[in-house]
């Protein structure tokens, strides 16, 4: 996982000094942008353009007509270069890092104690873009994307916030409770009043839910998300908006580390998954975890790989919930055998060759599936076999067994869904040979049925090494 070089922070510069060297354009946008803040700019250039003394005047900020000495700069909050002079650059950042502030110049990174992101303004609300300086261009393509998801009125959510926080942190002494309450503020009629501008009736109304909020009830709930195959950009919006609210994830092992810290940094997180030499909680220990955590009042993200509902052990862990009166949404995810079809452009079903599709696996509770699917793909439909590497020769041979032709077409995906995906092909005849395959290590779904054949597998290697055995299929017209 790539990590970040400056570390994003928000600096506190009410009422301080922002020295800004500098006196042509770079220094101009700087100053545009210290001008936003609360802090005191003062420039110091032997000469500065039209444009910036238009712009010191109307301000009535501090310039001096030279350049920056070291008690000039002490005790500053920031101090900004922007001569566009690399020799006049270093021997300035050289004095930043003398009187110990912080210092900042303009493209030249290599220089810099900090880096100025991308800023959507919606005051008192600041959202930072930043790429380590490497990509401005990039970063503010962010922003212009989500300067048109946030009105300019948005800011007042955050008026409202601080005229309205002493009162909550006083009347509720969680953070659970506390955190429960705003949820609901900025959900109500409250944060409507605000975003019409009426932050007195906003901060009068929030007052009232206030006086009247049930400190003691029991607000929790367990949310079973599908976290998909394991590609961050395939989560659903809404599975982002509770991971984000979520006070504590119980993930399973095939959950990818990047797809849990899509939620709270302060959320606590408890594996429960399967992986190979680990201890891993049994189902009824899951069912139980999740029950308590609700009881108390958590709001609790129940991360499951695929979808909950498709091989996840969903509905038990439902029944549980059911039985134990506890509040539950499902959230529905990619399941692994649509992100298989996705990747290579299998139609699942496809008009005159299939008609059905059946999800399959293995790996039932009494070590067989329910009969029924094997007739489907004799008759034609596409089979997807959940978890299936290692159950590829029984596949096989129970397949055969029931009459399907062992030239059906094959493809076993593994890691579908995800950037490393990649596709085996040939024949149903050739799914012994997967078992017995050790450069498969990631999870494996195999589609079976002669839709498959309409797929896009040009990159895909053979299930048998060395040998291509499927026979030529052409899709139906």
């Amino acid at each position: 996982m790539a990590r970040l070089r400056f570390f994003p922070v928000s600096y506190d510069v009410a009422g301080r000094a922002l020295i800004l060297a500098g006196g042509g354009e770079e220094a101009l946008a700087k100053l545009r942008l210290l001008l936003r803040t609360e802090g005191r700019p003062a420039v110091y250039a032997a000469q500065v353009s039209p444009a910036l003394a238009a712009l010191i005047d109307e301000h009535e900020l501090a310039w001096y007509d030279r350049e920056p000495l070291l008690e000039d700069i002490k005790g500053a909050a920031l101090f900004f270069v922007a001569t566009g002079d690399e020799e006049r650059d270093i021997a300035l950042a050289r004095l930043g890092l003398e009187s110990g502030v912080p210092v900042n110049v303009v493209d030249r990174i290599e220089l810099c104690d900090f880096a100025i992101p991308a800023i959507v303004d919606r005051a008192p609300i600041s959202i930072a873009i930043a790429t380590d300086g490497f990509a401005p261009v990039l970063a503010q393509r962010v922003r212009a994307a989500i300067e048109a998801l946030l009105a300019p009125e948005f800011g007042r959510l955050g008026e409202l916030a601080r005229v309205v926080r002493d009162n909550v942190s006083a009347a509720l002494p969680t953070n659970a409770s506390r955190r429960r309450f705003w949820s609901s503020l900025f959900d109500g009629r409250g944060a409507e009043l605000a975003l019409a501008g009426d932050i007195e009736g906003a901060r009068q109304h929030v007052l009232a839910d206030l006086s009247q909020f049930d400190i003691d009830k029991n607000d929790g709930v367990v949310w079973l998300i599908g976290a998909g195959p394991g590609a961050e950009d395939l989560l659903t919006l809404r599975a982002q908006r509770l991971l984000q609210q979520a006070d504590v994830i119980v993930h399973d092992q095939l959950v990818p580390e990047a797809v849990v810290s899509m939620g709270r940094r302060d959320a606590l997180r408890i594996s429960v998954g399967k992986a190979k030499g680990k201890h891993s909680a049994t189902q009824s220990e899951i069912n139980d975890l999740l029950v308590k955590l609700a009881q108390e009042g958590r709001h609790v993200a129940r991360l499951k790989a695929g979808d909950p509902l498709v091989f996840g052990r969903g509905g038990e862990e439902i029944a549980a919930l059911r039985n134990a009166g506890v509040r539950y949404t499902i959230v529905p995810g990619v399941t692994a055998a649509l992100a298989a079809a996705a990747d290579y452009a299998v139609p699942l079903t496809l008009r005159g060759v299939s008609s059905s599709v059946v999800f399959a696996t293995g790996h039932g509770a009494d070590g067989a599936e329910p009969n029924g699917w094997p007739e489907v793909a004799r008759a034609g439909g596409t089979i997807g076999v959940y978890m299936g590497r290692t159950v590829a020769a029984q596949t096989y041979e129970r397949l055969v067994a029931h009459g399907v032709s062992p030239s059906t077409p094959v493809a076993a995906i593994e890691n579908a869904g995800r950037k490393d995906s990649r596709a085996l092909i040939g024949a149903l005849a050739d799914l012994p040979a997967l078992a017995q395959r050790d450069d498969v290590t990631g999870p494996v779904l195999i589609l079976v049925g002669e839709a498959v054949a309409a797929g896009d597998f040009d990159a895909a290697a053979p299930i048998v090494p060395q040998q291509i055995t499927s026979p030529t299929l052409v899709a139906a017209e």
